[in-house]
């Protein structure tokens, strides 16, 4: 399976996952579900303010939101290899890893898995669609060594204990 990753970094953090780990979770994702190939995807990096901005014009909610997704659908004479594009907003998902108590670069594996399910038309629109969706990404995440994105996280250890009286 031969697959072209553009990738855009509007902004830049040491939170990023590199061009390798991002096409590593996305060439995976893509195998194990399509045998469509070649096939060519950009996955574009951006602040809390381009996502809103994304999230209100296509979608019409307010406020910047981890990833959306852009399928490709062009009626064209020929095939495209266009997969689509994927959005993913940096401070959310770091944010985001942190509140639910997860590995960053597992937090980052999982949205590229959900969002390219998404850009081949997988949703969740309703109970049996989740339950297939994440499925497959459990399956797709264990296979890239990362835990079930659905478990219920630990809660953490208190160092300090408090007496009711």
């Amino acid at each position: 399976m031969k697959l072209m990753l553009e990738v855009q970094r509007i902004v830049d953090d040491t939170q990023i996952p590199t061009n390798s780990q991002l096409h590593n979770w996305s060439k995976t994702a893509i195998t194990l579900v399509t045998k469509r190939s070649p096939l060519e995807l950009v996955i574009r990096i951006v602040d809390k303010a381009e996502s809103a901005n994304l999230n209100m014009a296509y979608r019409r909610k307010s406020g910047p939101t981890n990833i959306l997704s852009f399928p490709f659908k062009a009626n064209l004479p020929i095939p495209s290899n266009l997969l689509g594009d994927l959005v993913i907003c940096l401070p959310l998902v770091a944010e985001e890893a942190c509140v639910q108590s997860k590995d960053l670069f597992a937090h980052w594996a999982h949205l590229i898995v959900h969002g390219i399910l998404h850009l081949l038309d997988y949703d969740h629109d309703t109970p049996a669609n989740a339950l297939i969706m994440e499925n497959l990404e459990r399956t797709i995440l264990y296979k890239l060594n990362y835990p079930d994105p659905y478990a219920e996280a630990e809660p953490p250890s208190s160092k300090f204990t408090t007496n009711d009286t």
